[in-house]
């Protein structure tokens, strides 16, 4: 059902569309029908959730309707919701987001909790994000610790232009640089490198929701051996005492932390998820050889 206005008709009132919305999600198979529906006429109107169910009675223009009819036929095509509305929160932060990046996961926050945890007794430290997107890890740690001195590196052109432009709207400085991550970490010393690498093996693709499977870079989702790169190189990048701290494929942080073991990283310890998955591991890095 389309969001119109016709000669004739009653108007389209928020609780209405909201309605209408829902139904259309539903029927697309997206399980958080509600919720989605609520955050893309909360966009449409410049409202909030909450402003949304607390004014049912709003009368939506012919332009808004318009406007969610065209967000709701992105979204029911399982464009994932981040990229429909053009931004996500992540942390204390609001990110651009488009399809050259990957979405922000709570996971991930998880990951920058453990990277601060790591710094957090350090007045100035040098932290390097291997993959960095959207700049979400990278400006995430410049944002809660204000005296790091943040790196980003990513393969992708295109995702730097949007970590760029996150940079530049959050006010945060962070160094932004063009590198091929399977190439190592460049020379240090860094006292902490931080990385949510592509781990989905190229077997488990099709069995990934369609937001992923469909819409998100391939290259920043599949990969063999960024992980095992960035720790070997990471090894002696790293001051000695300096951090790695490594998001991981969820079943795979037993593999990883063995690796760690075995590159002489000391200290090595993984961290659950929010869904109880093990999913950061990290190590500290012992002398250089």
């Amino acid at each position: 059902m389309a969001l119109s206005h016709k000669a004739g008709s009653a108007a389209v009132t928020a609780a209405g569309a909201l309605e209408v919305a829902q139904g259309r999600l539903a029927a697309a198979g997206i399980e958080s029908a509600q919720v989605d529906a609520e955050l893309l006429l909360a966009h449409v109107l410049g409202t909030t959730r909450s402003g949304v169910r607390a004014d049912g009675r709003r009368e939506l223009g012919e332009g808004e309707a318009a406007e969610l009819d065209r967000l709701l036929v992105r979204r029911e095509a399982r464009e994932p919701l981040a990229y429909v509305l053009g931004e996500w929160g992540f942390r204390r932060l609001t990110l651009l987001v488009d399809a050259r990046v990957l979405v922000p996961r709570p996971e991930t926050e998880i990951v920058v909790e453990r990277a601060l945890a790591r710094i957090a007794g350090l007045d100035a430290p040098r932290a390097l994000d291997v993959g960095t997107g959207s700049g979400a890890i990278a400006l995430a740690l410049a944002d809660e610790h204000p005296g790091a001195r943040v790196t980003g590196l990513d393969a992708s052109a295109g995702a730097l232009v949007i970590a760029r432009e996150n940079a530049a709207r959050t006010g945060l400085a962070v160094e932004l640089l063009e590198a091929d991550l399977l190439a190592g970490v460049p020379a240090g010393p860094w006292d902490l490198v931080v990385s949510n690498p592509p781990y989905v093996i190229p077997s488990e693709i099709d069995a990934l929701e369609p937001e992923v499977r469909d819409w998100e870079p391939r290259e920043a989702l599949v990969g063999e051996g960024a992980t095992e790169a960035i720790a070997e190189s990471a090894r002696t990048a790293l001051r000695p005492g300096g951090a790695l701290v490594l998001e991981v494929a969820a079943g795979d942080a037993g593999r990883v932390a063995g690796l760690l073991r075995e590159l002489g990283y000391s200290e090595v310890t993984v961290t659950k998820d929010l869904s109880g998955r093990d999913r950061v591991v990290e190590g500290v890095a012992a002398s250089a050889d």
